[in-house]
Parts: C-alpha cells; structure tokens; sequence
C-alpha cells in the first residue's frame, strides 16, 4: 500500500467480504429461541441478575393474572421518585447529593449526614496536579465523552491503591469520580471549544460551597453566573437521570465489566463508552436538533402542519430519516415515564423565566400529537409517551448547555447508579457474567493455501 487511496480501496474490500460472510439473519433468532438483545418478542428484558438498588414499575397484575400498562412510577431503594423530587423542590433543597447517599447507602441522610456528606464530595472534587493541562489540554478531543473516558483511564495512574476492589476502597473511588465528573466533562469542553474551534480558553475552579449542578453552571460559564431556578432544575435533571434500574446498557455493562474482578476506572470507562452510544445516552440531542429542524421546514404555530411533519418523519421522509420520533416511546414505559412527567413542570417554570412561553407550547403540542400519529402509522404492542430526554433536551437548551456537554452530563449524573452497582455487584455477586452464544456456522472443510481462490 502506498498511499491512501489503495489503503480506503482494501479496507472497503475487506469490509466487503466481511458482509459476504455473514449469514445469520433475523428468523435464526426465533429458530433457536435466543432473546436478541436480552428481550423477549414482547420486549421484555430476560432477567440476569438480582438488586436492590432501583425499581421500575410499568404494569400492574389484574386478578385474572395478566398485566395491564399503567402510570410508570420509579423508586430509588423503594422509594417513589416522586415523593422524593417533591420533598427537595418544596423545601427549596437541592436533591442531587441527597439522592447519590440514597443510592450508595440505601437510606435517606438526616441534615447532620446530608451536610457531611456534601462536605466530603466538595472536598474530593478537585483533580491531581497539572491533570488539567497534562491530560485533558494536551490532548483535546471533539468527543467529550471519549475525552473522559481517557482521563477515567488515566487517573487510575494517579490512585495509589487502584487495584483494591474491597467495598470501603471501591466506595471511596466511587466518592471522588462521583465529584470530579463534572469538571473532566466541562474541561474537557472547553479544551475543545479552544483547541477545535479556536475559541478563548478559560478553567474556572469549582467551588466548595456549591452543589453538583450549581457547580456545573459555574465552571462552565464565562462570568460563572446562573440562577437559582437555573440550578434547580439542572439538580434536578441529575436526580432524574441518577438510576433507572440494573437493566439498561451502562449499568449492565457496569455489573459485566465489575463481575471479573477489575479496577473502579476500568468499569466506569466501560460504562462511559456504553452511554456514549446514540442508542442509549444520545437521545436528547436528537430530540433538541429533531424540533430545529422542523422549525426550518414547517410553520410550528400550525397544529396541521405538526401532525404532516411528525407523519413525515415516521413515513422516513423528514429529519434523520430514521422514521422515529426522538423522545417518545421508551423500552419499559408505556402510558408515562416518571422522569418526564417530574420533569417537565419545572421546565415550564424554566420556560417562563426564559421567556420561551411559545417553546414550551410547541413540545407539549408534539408530546400531545404524536402519540396519536405513531398508534395511527404503527403496529406496536404497547402504549406511546413522551420519555425524560423528550424533556432534558428542552431543559439543557434552555439553560444554553452546548449539545456537546448533553450526554456528558447524562454521565455526571448516572456515575452514582453505576457507582450503587459496581458496589453491589462486588457484594453479593461472585461470579463472572459469562451468557451463551449459539453457533450457527456449519463446519467448513480446511483449503490448503495452493487451492485457496481470489475474492
């Protein structure tokens, strides 16, 4: 190979006849009863594992034994969401840090341990010196979520006792990603916005008398200055997005990764890659650029001209031409997730402070239609509502959060769900996740390299 040209022509070749080998189609999962994806045809996760940590109802039992949709509810360590975003909002607190004790430890802090513990997630959250300019500086990335995957990776270099997995070794690594996610993914940003795109450069330290969110606003802003209302409803976006059962991709890949015995770094970067997935922790820039899009083409103030688009993008002529509706629709819920319903009041009261009345109205009137165009275009066997990146999508514009930081901060929140079953899985597991393939390649007779043909 001597230049480029010849290199992308092989590699298409060998990518050419990797397809050409590839013979299992759709229907050898139904002949050999394999649960593609860990779910049933009624898409139903296969049940791998046992936790405390978080539950998610959908349906409920009816006396003649089947399960009818209902209200979707969550619970952190059986506790219902929404008693516990109510309590925090009402009291004017904020929930994050209460909710990361709730998930670790399975008990609610009185105000003693609450303020402690505040004290000591402030206090780790700073990184080792000249990390800043030696890891995340000196090697800028335009995927913020791959720059903080390397800087996961690297600060095992940095832990004297990186290898340790007992719980109270594991616990306190946990504390202190918990504390410096926000700052690897905000500098991270700002060492690409720099380096990428040739804007100015400025690290803001956090401060230790704010909170998670709050801290978040301030290092990421030029003048470091934010809301009160702005902060809530961030805070509480981080509440909302913490955990959402053992089942979804991170955190399976948490309890896989844990499961053979390797260090808190390593897992967290495997989890990190997982969420970095468009399948999984990208939704929500898909929802905010879905709505741009459809203000480029459409009148937004006619319902008519909604319900054309919304059938447009199903029928693959509109947007991506994926044919879905990012933020409706979730895997588990059905008549209403939880998270979206928490969070979708306050990004009415953000909506109002901003100013964004008729931005607010436009979502509500597609999470109103396209239920009912995605019954009318499709053949699904469950209900349709809008999900929580249907909503964090609104909120993170609103707060004028760049797409780059959105599933970044996805992860400065889910860090605690993954530290809770890093955690348990080390307690209670003991064995390496190992699931069966079945091999559906038939024997192929051995061909001496002189009888070998040309692809």
């Amino acid at each position: 190979m001597c230049n480029n040209e010849k290199k992308t022509a092989y590699l298409k070749s060998l990518a050419d006849i990797s397809c050409k080998n590839n013979n299992i189609v759709p229907d050898m999962y139904i002949k050999n009863d394999v649960k593609r994806g860990l779910r049933d045809e009624n898409g139903n996760g296969v049940v791998t594992g046992l936790t405390e940590i978080s539950n998610i109802v959908s349906k409920k039992n009816m006396p003649n034994g089947t399960t009818v949709p209902c209200d979707g509810q969550l619970f952190y360590r059986g506790i219902n969401i929404y008693d516990f975003a109510a309590d925090f909002l009402s009291n004017n607190r904020f929930g994050f840090e209460e909710a990361i004790y709730l998930l670790l430890f399975s008990q609610l802090p009185n105000k003693k341990e609450l303020s402690d513990f505040r004290n000591l997630l402030s206090n780790y959250r700073t990184l080792p010196a000249s990390f800043s300019r030696d890891m995340i500086l000196k090697a800028p990335s335009k995927d913020i979520m791959n720059s903080m995957t390397r800087s996961v990776l690297a600060l095992y270099s940095y832990d004297d006792n990186a290898d340790d997995i007992s719980v109270e070794n594991v616990l306190r690594q946990c504390l202190q990603l918990i504390s410096i996610f926000p700052l690897l993914a905000v500098y991270g940003y700002q060492a690409y916005q720099h380096y990428h795109l040739d804007k100015s450069l400025y690290i803001r330290n956090p401060n230790k008398d704010l909170s998670t969110a709050e801290n978040l606003l301030h290092i990421l802003r030029k003048d470091g200055k934010f809301t009160h209302l702005e902060a809530k409803v961030l805070d509480l976006a981080l509440v909302l997005h913490a955990e959402h059962g053992g089942g979804n991709n991170s955190t399976f890949t948490t309890h896989v990764v844990t499961s053979s015995g390797t260090d808190t770094y390593s897992a967290f970067a495997a989890a990190l890659s997982s969420l970095k997935g468009p399948r999984h922790g990208g939704a929500n820039i898909k929802v905010v650029k879905m709505f741009d899009d459809m203000k480029q083409h459409i009148n937004v103030k006619d319902k008519s001209q909604i319900k054309d688009y919304l059938a447009k993008i199903l029928e693959k002529q509109a947007f991506d031409k994926s044919g879905l509706i990012y933020g409706m629709g979730h895997a588990i819920y059905s008549v209403s997730d939880p998270r979206a319903e928490i969070l979708k009041k306050c990004a009415k009261e953000l909506s109002a402070e901003k100013g964004l009345d008729d931005e607010f109205e436009l979502y509500e009137t597609v999470a109103e239609l396209a239920p009912e165009i995605i019954a009318d275009k499709r053949k699904i066997y469950k209900g349709v509502s809008a999900n929580v990146d249907f909503y964090s999508g609104m909120v993170y514009r609103m707060l004028d959060l760049p797409c780059e930081l959105f599933t970044p901060i996805f992860a400065v929140s889910r860090v605690a769900g993954w530290s809770a079953h890093r955690i348990e899985e080390i307690q209670n597991a003991g064995k390496i996740i190992r699931p069966s393939y079945i091999n559906v390649k038939p024997e192929v007779k051995y061909t001496p390299m002189a009888e070998r043909k040309a692809f």
